[in-house]
C-alpha cells in the first residue's frame, strides 16, 4: 500500500519521490509540471506488477532505513535481506560548474553492496502520457533509451544492460551507477561521472546549508525544511510550487485531490519569508523577477491566484480516467480550477512577497521607484476589491463570500505600500495607502468581530471561526496582546484544534465538513501562542508537530489527528515554512550559550 513514507530528491528543475525500498514512485519530466515518468504513487500498484517505477529489487527483502548524507539532498536507502545488504544513493545533480549553476532533469542512482552476495534486480518501467503509453525502447552497449511522443530519455549505466532489459536477479559484486535523464551521450565513463556529480552535489548542499543562519534549537529539523523549500523553486523562472505532486487526497475517499504543481501567490510568500528570515535571499530574489513579469503581465487587472511556472495562466483542470489515485481513491486531476478563481487576499499576498526587496541591500538589485509605481497598481486592486465577494483563501468552488482573510490581506499591501513610500520618501504616497489602509481596518475590526463567538469570524456577519484568523497578529493587524485577538486564539483552540493539529474551519464546504488537520493552521496556532505569552504551550505542540513528519522530516498538507497519518500533496511548501517559522518563533536565544 502505497504512504507518504517518502524521500525527495531534486535540484530547483524537477523532483523526485523514493520510498523506503528505494522504488522511485514519482517524477514529473523535464519539470515539476511535466509528464510523470513514474507514476506509480497514483496508479494504484507499487509491488513487481507496477508499471511507472524504477525499482531497485533485493531479493528476500526484510527491513530497510532510509536517511539523508546530512545537510544535503542526496538520500540513502540501505536493503537488508539474509543474503546481504545494498546502499542505494539517490540524487540529482545540483553545482556549480563553468561559472554556472549546472541542474539537468537527471537522476542518478548509486548501488553498492555492503556485506554479503545480495541478489538485486532492476526494474526501470517509465511510461508517457500519465501511464498511457509505454515508450519503445532501444538498445545500445550500454545504455536504454526510451522513446515516447514528445520526450525521449535515456539510461546509461555500467551494469549489465542484458539484466535490465529482462529485469533479471543478478549477484551484486560491488557498485552499479544507473544515470536516466536526456537521451544524450555521457562525455564521461558512467562511474566517473556519477562519482563527480554526487562528491559536488554534496559539496553544493553542504555549502549552502551551512550558511544558514539557524536557531539555537531544532538545527536538524529547520536545515530540512530549507534544503526542501529550496528543492521546490524552478530556477529557471524564479517561480515556487506548492508540492511536487498532484492528487494525493486529503483523506481516503475524500475526493479532495488536487494538483499542486504550480505556483500559488500565497503560498509562495511564506516560502520566501521563511527562506528570507534564514538569510537564504537568493530565492526571494529570483522570486520577485517571476513575480513582477506576473504584475507586468496583469497590468493592473486582475491577479490570478495561481500561475504555472512558466507564467502560464490557463491550467485547465481535467481528470486521467485510467489512473485510479492514490491507494485507488482518484480522481486524478491535471490543472488547478483555481486560475479561474477571484482571491482578493492575493494582492496582499504578492506585496508581502515583494516588500522585502525594498529595504534589503544584500540583493544585486534592490528595488525602487518605478518597481513600486508598478506595485501601485496591485495596492489600487486591493483597495477596490477589499470588501467584495470572492473564493476566499481555501478556493471554495460552489459559493463566494466577503472573507475577512482576503480582507485582511487587502489592507495589508496598502499597509506595505505606505511603509515603502516612506522608506523612498514619496510623503504623498504615504499619506495616500495609510489613509486606505486605516480604512480597510475600520471595516474589518467594525464588521468582522462576533460578540457572540468572543472571536473574528470568517465573513462579515458569520458567525463561523476560520483559523486563518491567526494571521492577524502575524501580519501585523492587530497587536497579539489585544484582548480580541486573546479571545479568538482561545475561541479557534476550543472549535478547531484536534491535540496539537488543527483544522481550517468549522463551516462545511464544497464536500462537507473536513476530515483532517491542516499542518500549516497548527505551525499559525503555535506562533500565535508564543505571541500571546504561552510559550511553554506552544513549544510542546511544536515537539509534537516535529514528531508528525515522516522518517526523513517532510510534511505533507494535511494530517489525520487521530491516527496521525499524513496525507494531501507531498511535500507540502507550506507546512515545511511552519517548521522554519516555528523553530524560529520558539527557540532559545543564542545568548543562552554563547
Amino acid at each position: 500500500m502505497s504512504t507518504l513514507d517518502l524521500g525527495f530528491v531534486g535540484n530547483c528543475c524537477f523532483g523526485a519521490l523514493i520510498d523506503k525500498e528505494a522504488r522511485v514512485v514519482w517524477c514529473c519530466l523535464p519539470r515539476f509540471d511535466g509528464d510523470p515518468v513514474f507514476a506509480a504513487l497514483v496508479n494504484g500498484k507499487t509491488g513487481e506488477d507496477s508499471k511507472s517505477v524504477f525499482a531497485v529489487d533485493l531479493e528476500g527483502l526484510e527491513t530497510s532505513e532510509q536517511s539523508y548524507v546530512h545537510k544535503t539532498a542526496v538520500l540513502k536507502t540501505v536493503l537488508h535481506a539474509a543474503s546481504g545488504s545494498v546502499e542505494v544513493i539517490d540524487f540529482a545533480p545540483r553545482f556549480f560548474w563553468r561559472d554556472r549553476i549546472f541542474r539537468p532533469y537527471t537522476l542518478v542512482r548509486r548501488i553498492r553492496r555492503l556485506s554479503g552476495t545480495p541478489r538485486v534486480r532492476i526494474r526501470l518501467r517509465p511510461t508517457f502520457d500519465y501511464g498511457a503509453i509505454t515508450p519503445r525502447l532501444l538498445r545500445g552497449s550500454n545504455h536504454v533509451r526510451f522513446v515516447g511522443p514528445d520526450l525521449n530519455l535515456r539510461l546509461t549505466t555500467d551494469a549489465p544492460v542484458d539484466y535490465l532489459m529482462e529485469e533479471r536477479r543478478f549477484n551484486l559484486q560491488g557498485e552499479i551507477n544507473l544515470i536516466f535523464g536526456p537521451d544524450e551521450t555521457l562525455t564521461g565513463g558512467v562511474e566517473e561521472m556519477a562519482r563527480s556529480f554526487m562528491e559536488r552535489t554534496v559539496g553544493y548542499w553542504r555549502s549552502w546549508s551551512e550558511r544558514l543562519a539557524l536557531p539555537l534549537d531544532w538545527q536538524d529539523a529547520v536545515t530540512r525544511a530549507a534544503i526542501t523549500l529550496k528543492l521546490c523553486t524552478y530556477e529557471p523562472t524564479g517561480a515556487i510550487v506548492a508540492a511536487i505532486t498532484t492528487s494525493i487526497p486529503e483523506a481516503a475517499n475524500s475526493g479532495r485531490t488536487w494538483d499542486y504543481r504550480y505556483c500559488w501567490l500565497r503560498d509562495a510568500f511564506f516560502v520566501v519569508r521563511a527562506l528570507n528570515s534564514m538569510g537564504a535571499v537568493g530565492t526571494m530574489e529570483n522570486y520577485f523577477d517571476w513575480l513582477m513579469n506576473v504584475v507586468a503581465e496583469s497590468d493592473g487587472d486582475h491577479l490570478q491566484p495561481v500561475y504555472g511556472i512558466d507564467l502560464e495562466r490557463t491550467l485547465s483542470e481535467h481528470v486521467i480516467e485510467h489512473l485510479p489515485g492514490y491507494r485507488s481513491a482518484g480522481p486524478v486531476r491535471v490543472g488547478n480550477q483555481a486560475h479561474e478563481h477571484f482571491q482578493h487576499d492575493v494582492y496582499g499576498n504578492v506585496m508581502l512577497g515583494a516588500v522585502q526587496t525594498f529595504f534589503d541591500t544584500r540583493l544585486s538589485k534592490e528595488a525602487g521607484a518605478h518597481d513600486f509605481h508598478l506595485m501601485e497598481a496591485i495596492g489600487n486592486k486591493a483597495y477596490e476589491l477589499y470588501n467584495k465577494p470572492d473564493a476566499g483563501m481555501w478556493e471554495l468552488r460552489s459559493r463566494s463570500a466577503v472573507h475577512t482573510s482576503s480582507s485582511l490581506m487587502c489592507w495589508a499591501a496598502c499597509d506595505r505600500l505606505a511603509k515603502i513610500a516612506a522608506h523612498l520618501g514619496e510623503t504623498g504616497r504615504v499619506v495616500h495607502w495609510r489613509k486606505r489602509a486605516k480604512e480597510i481596518k475600520r471595516f474589518i475590526l467594525d464588521n468582522t468581530w462576533s460578540e457572540k463567538r468572543k472571536a473574528f469570524v470568517d465573513s462579515p456577519g458569520s458567525e463561523h471561526l476560520d483559523a486563518s484568523m491567526l494571521l492577524m497578529a502575524e501580519v501585523g493587524f492587530i497587536s497579539p496582546d489585544d484582548p480580541r485577538f486573546v479571545s479568538t486564539v482561545e475561541a479557534l483552540e476550543k472549535t478547531l484544534a484536534r491535540g496539537p493539529h488543527m483544522m481550517r474551519y468549522e463551516a462545511p464546504d464544497d464536500f462537507g465538513l473536513p476530515e483532517t488537520a491542516f499542518n500549516v493552521c497548527a505551525f499559525w496556532r503555535l506562533d500565535a501562542l508564543a505571541k500571546i505569552g504561552r510559550m511553554e504551550e506552544a513549544r510542546e505542540i511544536f515537539e509534537a508537530l516535529l514528531a508528525s513528519r515522516n522518517h526523513v522530516g517532510l510534511l505533507s498538507e494535511d494530517t489525520d489527528p487521530v491516527s496521525g497519518e499524513l496525507w494531501g500533496n507531498f511535500p507540502q511548501t507550506y507546512s515545511m515554512v511552519g517548521i522554519i517559522n516555528g523553530a524560529t518563533r520558539l527557540s532559545r536565544p543564542w545568548e543562552a550559550v554563547v
